[in-house]
């Protein structure tokens, strides 16, 4: 049974769904007024990490996220651009999705708009209304109202013992722990977007919005809400407040969150100039392979200090890793079988597994599937590995990888769609020569690469190594790295 620790209950508990091996867990998606920043995605890829382990646990899964494409800053720039809210959120939406698939995070299985669920926010509210939990004011906008929820600041372990009666905050996130009644419904202001509802013109409060869809789709109750601990005051406090308001049943049993993440040891800001999407750092030459492990490399619950050495650091992780698996897969080794490796492949597949049942131990994780690349290339570099203990080895980086998803080798593909997006951009400029040769590579097939690679073990053995030298470097200037071993000739993309 996993243990996760849980923000409400301040403690680690045992986690058991409450509807049988069905997880129904929601998490807060992306607010498409922008390009997502790496902290954003170190949230995203947490996300991802615990439904991969879950299902590798055995669970089924019932994952709802949102795409939150109304706000005071949509609505604000799509005003200053001249376009529809609708028409300003797509691209970014579409860029969110991409910059998901880049990472290897996997889709939830219902993924959601806010605009599409409006008329059911309007009814949540409407509700509220009528049980005494929220209000209408004189301008048509609508709010919670707090001093109707005793065990308000129970998430957020916060003391509003002095809470104003009346006080109200109209702006999505505050500038202050202070607890007062917040927005349901917006009142639109004039040449503001605004949608007709049963409860008058407006548009709703970011709150009310994951409120409406989680229990949509998940139930008036539900196992695990996820985020950023940025939003654990007042986003996700303000949903357990009007959703328990409303229903009187427990909204979500267990809260996650994410730590922050800073940059160079500073926290991130445009104005500190370290500020980085990830499509910023795919066009300085970093491959989506190696940020995906730098971002899963420290517990979800530990600040991660991103620095551009620990990314270096990151890629040379994945090309150990697979350079481990190639070797497993294209090197001869002799027939009768190693028990001490097949054990080593075992015990690690446990190891790995008990650290990430462990509140997702990724550090544990990752310290174990290292420790068996390390024995295991000594054991070959010896003599020692047989063919026995491949199938093992490889199972063992299966299991790893359905985890962390960093083997496969299509960073170049990758880069390549960035480098279309940066043409229509007009930021080709930015990208560095190591991110045009590494999307070179997607322009040889397998077979051609094979062909050449075929051609120069044939000049080699006639002896004309110039000839041997040209295909070496030709495949080279297109992102193909070749390996010349006692096996054979290895290949692989930059």
């Amino acid at each position: 049974m996993p243990r996760f620790f849980n923000t409400l209950t301040g403690r680690v508990d045992d986690f058991q769904p409450l509807e049988d091996n069905l997880v129904r867990m929601y998490a807060c998606g992306p607010t498409v007024y922008d390009y997502g920043h790496i902290g954003n995605f170190r949230t995203f890829v947490f996300v991802d990490l615990l439904r991969r382990s879950l299902r590798q646990n055995g669970f089924q899964l019932r994952h709802a996220m949102n795409i939150t494409d109304v706000d005071d800053k949509i609505i604000r720039n799509a005003a200053k651009q001249g376009v529809s809210v609708q028409q300003y959120t797509r691209k970014y939406e579409q860029a969110f999705l991409e910059d998901s698939s880049f990472l290897n995070i996997e889709k939830p299985e219902i993924l959601v708009r806010a605009t599409d669920h409006i008329k059911e926010m309007a009814q949540f509210i409407k509700q509220l209304v009528a049980s005494g939990h929220a209000y209408r004011t004189e301008d048509g906008s609508y709010y919670f109202r707090i001093a109707t929820f005793p065990t308000y600041g129970n998430l957020s372990k916060k003391d509003f013992g002095g809470i104003i009666e009346g006080a109200r905050v109209d702006v999505d996130e505050y500038d202050k722990d202070n607890a007062r009644d917040f927005a349901l419904w917006k009142a639109p202001k004039p040449g503001e977007a605004f949608w007709e509802t049963e409860i008058g013109p407006g548009r709703p409060g970011w709150h009310i919005e994951c409120s409406t869809m989680s229990m949509k789709y998940l139930g008036e109750s539900f196992d695990i809400h996820l985020g950023g601990e940025d939003l654990i005051f007042p986003h996700h406090e303000n949903e357990i407040a009007q959703s328990e308001a409303l229903t009187g049943k427990m909204f979500a049993r267990f809260w996650m969150h994410a730590r922050f993440l800073l940059v160079e040891g500073e926290k991130m800001s445009k104005s500190l100039g370290n500020f980085y999407t990830l499509r910023d750092l795919i066009l300085k030459g970093h491959k989506p392979s190696s940020l995906r492990f730098l971002l899963t490399s420290v517990p979800y619950r530990k600040q991660l200090n991103f620095t551009f050495d620990g990314l270096k650091q990151a890629a040379q992780a994945v090309e150990r890793l697979r350079n481990f698996k190639l070797r497993l897969e294209t090197a001869q080794f002799p027939k009768s079988g190693n028990p001490a490796i097949t054990q080593l492949a075992t015990a690690t597949v446990e190891k790995m597994r008990a650290a990430l049942g462990d509140d997702l131990n990724t550090a544990e994780a990752l310290g174990a599937m290292f420790d068996m690349v390390r024995e295991a290339n000594s054991a070959a570099d010896a003599g020692q590995l047989q063919q026995e203990n491949i199938a093992p080895l490889l199972g063992a980086l299966a299991s790893f990888d359905e985890i962390f998803a960093v083997m496969a080798d299509n960073d170049a593909e990758k880069v390549r769609q960035v480098l279309e997006w940066a043409k229509q951009e007009g930021r080709i400029q930015e990208a560095s020569e190591e991110t045009v040769e590494v999307a070179k590579s997607v322009e040889l097939s397998d077979a051609k690469i094979d062909a050449l690679i075929a051609d120069r073990n044939a000049a080699k053995k006639a002896r004309n190594f110039g000839r041997a030298d040209e295909i070496r470097n030709q495949l080279a200037s297109a992102g193909i790295i070749l390996e010349d071993t006692k096996d054979g000739v290895r290949w692989k993309r930059r």
